[in-house]
């Protein structure tokens, strides 16, 4: 059995992340999926929507197994519970994948790490593209 791990902030839940977690799930045979806690997202604004709404979003879908919420301060901790085979990246993480596999080497943890590169191009594929519509629209 392959176990695929896939994460992110999954804010404003959208087409891009359905792409994203189906092209997850297609690696292997189970997805689990860590859900960055709001504390520990510094790359981007805050999201809208509560991590434990986020999560149990998530949890919804029918191809994740699992969802559960990062740690708040180990983001590798995770990772040693789950025991992914794979972890997959969205095309604009940012994360290097060798960087990923070298940390994770350090922590002798012998995971693949691979990038999806399907991404949707739709209008409203993106969660700042819906924040920015709303603003548009009713700001």
């Amino acid at each position: 059995m392959i176990r695929v791990l896939a994460t992110g902030t999954f804010d404003l839940l959208h087409p891009g992340h359905l792409t994203y977690l189906k092209e997850c799930k297609s690696l292997g045979d189970e997805l689990y999926v860590i859900v960055a806690r709001d504390s520990m997202i510094r790359h981007k604004p805050r999201p809208v929507i509560p991590e434990k709404q986020r999560v149990e979003m998530i949890g919804a879908l029918k191809m994740v197994d699992r969802a559960i919420l990062g740690n708040e301060g180990d983001i590798f901790e995770p990772i040693m519970e789950i025991k992914p085979d794979i972890i997959a990246l969205g095309y604009n993480q940012h994360f290097s994948e060798k960087e990923l596999e070298k940390e994770l080497e350090k922590r002798g943890l012998h995971i693949r790490v691979v990038r999806i590169k399907k991404s949707d191009k739709c209008a409203l594929c993106s969660s700042a593209k819906i924040v920015k519509r709303i603003i548009e629209r009713y700001g």
